[in-house]
């Protein structure tokens, strides 16, 4: 089978190029058509210099205007120059490219396609691709090229190339939707929609194929978790835990009653561990909804019935965190209960001890990230598996508990807001429970929603919070055309927000590209407040709780879906301070100010979900970010939640008809963490 065939086999891939390819998850031909482009670049047609707007990749035209600079370190050199057309001047800048001085000081018309930044001498197109002579531009106009996720070592165009040779190499005549289905829902065939997804002519080839390749990815998860359902439903109740004495006597101890929707949670889960089959439940709740003590009593229960409850944390950080607050809590409040933790980065000396104590049952709460479930850890007697974060666990990490003895009990704890309507078919496995009460001593955040002119003004608010002794956090978008770009945009932002700061305040930055051990160092540091303001990319939304942090600024806050601004407002807001989020915008489109407005109105993750995909339409494919709910290969659940629905009803109808399809359907595939 083609599809088997291992990339090496493909021209121009030798022995390192392969281990590159392997880098990326790629190890087949089948593996390379379905890694698929993560953008496109679009081609638009040049617009007046006078029209380039902050935070857009633009293309302009214009003459080369005065002489080509080159300054800056040996090892970090800007070349510079000034592009004028009828409407105005722009700057433009690249970085480590000195050699251009010889190609653009012969003057003349140049056509330039880059990011427009703000800086401080003004507005400035960075690091831009070059058409020179202007009529080059003429061949890429109207075309998406597509951009993939990269590796060091391997650039986008070996991977377009591989690409191209594997699609025409490849028999993709044979469809894999059954007919009445492609019909039924006016799908693209197989063949148009993977050429589509890889190289389409224009947007409308790109739309028809991606819907088709969304519409299947949707279907075989949603029959995967049907299957995986039927086969809950069987599973005999091995741990029968029923409410303990200890944890009512914990609760009366609390400074604070719990909601009547946690009670009602709370109740919901004893009734299913004391039930005759295992628990698998879903518990949503918006940030600062109370999740956390929700899942403290149900591993207590556990522990008091002589069993074991493992917390299971996306990262060393929170599970960390974790760990201290329930240690402190059971300290606290008299609950004699021993509490273990278990990560990555502990010595072998302390894993051993580690595993000892977790195997003959001294401790009955273990606390970790995935080492909770590696090969060398046994656990006497696990009843209940608590995650955190449904969307960073996965399939695989169940089976694993799974094999560690008998089937636990399944709690996942979700601080993403979905309708219940897209939730009922993306968790079908799961029972699910809603925490839709936020605490009475909640201070709800202050936002606002402004452009890029309140800049100065959000810096000195800031800086005055510093000085009131709280803490900081600064959003920066992904720069999606390169992610060493990425990494070089946040440096320069924190570098320019040190020096707008002073030395008195202390300035760090985090991205996507550090090491996991440098990310936690910093985000320890920020929890102990060594690091007053920090700026990020996204990889914070998941991260720690810094109780005193009460400012967010999120830049270019059009780029991103309203679910993931929410969450990432969800990193403030959870100490006694009055807390603020301050979405600033480039943008001037009407759409994009309706969008954020709603952020400005509401601090209800639901009421929020729901909006997100009210507002959303296809254009927003090109123009922001998707949610990043479950990670699937290509689908994005507000953005194609018509599609979800659709391939649900499709998955009814199949099952109706017991389709041939049905029977022969491969186990869902997808980079999609939802546990199945």
């Amino acid at each position: 089978m083609v599809e088997l065939t291992k990339i090496s086999e493909l021209k121009g891939i030798g022995e390192k190029t392969e281990k590159l390819f392997g880098r990326l998850g790629i190890a087949t031909v089948g593996d390379l058509i379905r890694y698929y482009p993560r953008g496109y670049d679009v081609y638009d047609e040049p617009v007046p210099i006078s029209e380039a707007a902050e935070g857009r990749v633009v293309t302009v035209t214009g003459a080369i205007y005065g002489r080509v600079q080159v300054s800056g370190s040996r090892n970090m050199q800007v070349t510079t120059i000034y592009v004028k057309d009828i409407t105005g001047t722009l700057k433009v800048i690249w970085f480590r490219m000195p050699f251009l001085r010889n190609t653009l000081g012969k003057g003349g018309v140049i056509t330039l396609r880059g990011r427009i930044v703000n800086r401080k001498s003004g507005i400035v197109m960075e690091h831009p691709e070059i058409f020179y002579p202007s009529a080059r531009y003429e061949e890429k106009l109207h075309t998406l090229q597509p951009v993939y996720g990269l590796t060091a070592g391997l650039s986008n165009n070996s991977i377009m190339k591989a690409v191209r040779q594997a699609l025409l190499d490849l028999d993709l005549s044979k469809e894999t939707l059954p007919d009445e289905i492609r019909l039924k829902y006016g799908l693209a065939e197989y063949n148009y929609a993977i050429r589509g997804i890889h190289f389409p002519e224009d947007k409308e080839v790109f739309y028809h194929a991606r819907e088709r390749l969304v519409f299947e990815e949707f279907l075989e998860f949603i029959q995967s978790l049907r299957k995986l359902k039927d086969s809950n439903e069987k599973e005999q109740n091995h741990y029968p835990v029923r409410k303990a004495s200890g944890t009512e006597e914990f609760l009366s101890q609390l400074p604070y009653e719990l909601t009547g929707a946690q009670r009602k949670v709370a109740d919901e889960i004893a009734a299913d561990m004391a039930g005759s089959t295992a628990m698998s439940r879903l518990v949503q709740g918006d940030v600062g909804s109370g999740k956390t003590i929700v899942a403290i009593l149900a591993l207590m229960d556990t522990a008091f019935a002589g069993c074991q409850g493992a917390l299971m944390a996306p990262t060393e950080v929170l599970a960390r965190q974790h760990y201290e607050s329930i240690t402190k809590l059971f300290d606290r409040y008299g609950a004699a209960i021993s509490v273990e933790l278990l990560t990555g980065s502990m010595t072998a000396k302390e894993k051993r001890v580690a595993y000892g104590r977790i195997e003959s049952g001294e401790v009955q709460i273990i606390v970790g990230t995935h080492a909770l479930i590696q090969e060398k850890v046994n656990y006497k007697n696990l009843a209940l598996v608590v995650t955190d974060e449904q969307h960073r666990f996965g399939v695989k990490q169940r089976e694993a508990f799974a094999r560690k003895g008998g089937v636990p009990h399944i709690l996942v704890m979700s601080a993403t807001p979905i309708p219940r309507t897209l939730a009922i078919i993306l968790y079908g496995d799961l029972d699910i429970s809603v925490i839709d009460e936020l605490p009475a001593n909640r201070l709800p955040i202050k936002n606002c929603v402004v452009d890029t002119g309140y800049r100065k003004t959000a810096y000195a608010f800031m800086k005055k919070q510093v000085q009131d002794g709280r803490q900081c956090y600064v959003i920066c978008p992904m720069v999606e055309e390169s992610e060493h770009l990425e990494v070089e945009n946040v440096l320069d932002y924190a570098q320019m927000l040190q020096d707008e700061l002073g030395e008195e305040v202390s300035v760090s930055c985090l991205h996507g590209k550090m090491k996991q051990a440098e990310k936690d160092d910093i985000m320890e540091r920020f929890g102990r407040n060594e690091i007053q303001v920090l700026v990020s990319t996204t990889v914070i939304e998941v991260g720690i709780d810094v109780p005193n942090a009460t400012v967010m600024l999120v830049e270019n806050a059009e780029r991103f879906g309203l679910a993931q601004l929410h969450q990432l407002r969800g990193r403030v807001g959870r100490g006694k301070h009055q807390s603020y989020c301050i979405f600033m915008s480039a943008s001037r489109s009407k759409e994009t100010k309706e969008r954020l407005e709603i952020l400005n109105k509401s601090n209800d993750g639901f009421k929020i979900a729901s909006e997100d995909l009210r507002l959303r339409g296809p254009g927003d494919l090109f123009g922001i970010r998707q949610s990043g709910l479950m990670d699937f290969r290509l689908g994005d659940v507000y953005q194609d939640a018509k599609l979800l629905q659709k391939a649900n009803e499709a998955a009814d109808l199949l099952l109706d008809s017991n389709n041939e399809w049905m029977k022969k359907m491969p186990k869902y595939e997808g980079t999609s963490s939802v546990i199945i």
